[in-house]
């Protein structure tokens, strides 16, 4: 699809963060996560942290398609509304991204505002 043209790629829509990968100065998002749910509070699968969620704020080029930047807002989901993170949260959010990305040379980088900014090569 990249190769066709396409500027975003949008996997499928799991219930928790996947990897984020650039192809060819292209955007491929494999999974967001869900960003309001109706599962809060049902056990079983605490470890996908499916309580916490991404904003992604995407800059392309309007002539290319290509990817100018990617700012990823880390949310968590708490009594069916959305509010900024613990600290700690966006940082695990930002090591997941960092793991899952490590194959495709992908580098999520926390900063002040605790935004996460993505990186490639």
């Amino acid at each position: 699809m990249v190769e066709e043209g396409v500027a975003i790629v949008h996997a499928h829509s799991s219930h928790h963060v996947k990897a984020i990968e650039v192809f060819k100065d292209r955007l491929i998002l494999y999974g967001c996560g869900d960003f309001l749910t109706d599962y809060e509070g049902i056990s079983g699968y605490e470890e996908f942290r499916g309580d916490l969620a991404l904003m992604y704020f995407i800059e392309l080029n309007s002539q290319t398609g290509q990817l100018g930047s990617a700012r990823l807002v880390p949310m968590k989901m708490r009594r069916f509304r959305l509010e900024r993170p613990p600290a700690a949260d966006a940082e695990s959010l930002s090591d997941l991204l960092n793991k899952l990305g490590a194959p495709f040379g992908t580098r999520a980088r926390l900063n002040k505002a605790k935004s996460i900014m993505l990186e490639w090569p």
